[in-house]
């Protein structure tokens, strides 16, 4: 950080040597003050008990900042990357929503949101990419998700001397400090603060309509064959809670656990989710079992929304709660 040399100390420089060295010592304060000031945000934005982190090491006259990603490593947020390549849908969505759709020049098979991001070369899958494809693409940032089967990948592509950030996004808190993270990581970070803040007071607005209220129990069907529910390892659990519902397998660590019918009809829930597909659409014979299913006690829910921890969050969780509450005021 540099500043401007003040002109009338120049002066007195030459008159008073004791009045300069007071001078000298109050700029050399302010300066450490300004640095202090200027990491504060970075530090703070990325949440409490957040596995990554942005931090500030001193390197002489500068501070260079970093952040430690999800498998351990810090990452060197400068110079700005202008070519990025994203194989995350959610990291991908966040681009657009932080105005940065135009510096992406490669996304996985599956990031389609918005629809501007079909606009930009596929260059393989999300999970063990293609590293050849991806360096084809010529990054100066390529963003991972943070699964144990990206991390050759991963080492490949860092070896190869590109920048590689990987985070793990599978629940809200996760996102919101994503959000952040990649703020800075292109240059803008209040850009990424602002959509995080957003989302996460959209959330809070929702969770205060829905507290009071009775909340129904639920069971959220992802796959019929084998029969696959929402676990409490998913942010879609989360959103069932801030829309006041109950998983009833909130309790399960795991993401989407197999489960088996008879045990959902025993659990009996109040309301089971249909995400995603026709309304109208027949239930499996599996499914209909389920007395909630076979007495309409069916809530849909569009699959744009839910199908991914990304900048719908706040939209999804108001959906669901006007659905699991029809005659209470959602705002």
């Amino acid at each position: 950080m540099s500043f401007r040399p003040d002109e009338a100390a120049s002066r007195r420089r030459r008159v008073n040597a004791p009045r300069v060295r007071a001078a000298r010592a109050a700029r050399a304060a302010r300066a450490a003050a300004a640095l202090l000031v200027a990491a504060t945000p970075m530090l703070a934005g990325c949440g409490k008990g957040s596995s990554s982190a942005v931090r500030s090491a001193d390197t002489g006259a500068s501070a260079r900042l970093t952040v430690r990603d999800d498998f351990g490593n810090e990452v060197a947020l400068a110079p700005v990357p202008r070519r990025i390549v994203s194989l995350n849908p959610t990291t991908t969505e966040l681009l657009f929503a932080l105005r940065a759709g135009n510096r992406l020049v490669g996304r996985s098979r599956w990031d389609e949101w918005p629809a501007a991001a079909k606009g930009v070369p596929a260059v393989g899958d999300a999970i063990r990419p293609a590293v050849e494809q991806v360096l084809a693409a010529r990054p100066d940032l390529v963003l991972l998700y943070a699964s144990p089967d990206n991390r050759a990948a991963y080492d490949r592509i860092r070896g190869a001397g590109i920048r590689v950030v990987a985070l793990r996004i599978d629940h809200i808190a996760q996102f919101e400090r994503a959000a952040r993270i990649l703020g800075r990581s292109i240059g803008d970070p209040a850009s990424g603060d602002s959509v995080a803040d957003s989302v996460a007071t959209t959330l809070d607005r929702v969770r205060r309509a829905t507290r009071a209220l009775a909340h129904p129990t639920v069971v959220w069907p992802v796959s019929d064959s084998p029969p696959i529910v929402i676990g409490g390892g998913s942010y879609m659990s989360e959103l069932l809670d801030i829309a006041g519902a109950v998983n009833l397998y909130a309790g399960t660590r795991a993401p989407s656990p197999v489960v088996s019918v008879e045990d959902v009809v025993i659990r009996d829930p109040d309301v089971v989710i249909r995400g995603g597909g026709d309304p109208s659409r027949t239930w499996s014979r599996t499914w209909s079992a389920v007395p909630a299913v076979r007495d309409g006690h069916v809530v849909q829910v569009s699959a744009d929304l839910v199908s991914r921890p990304s900048v719908q969050l706040g939209a999804a969780a108001v959906a669901l709660a006007r659905a699991l509450h029809p005659d209470a005021t959602i705002p």
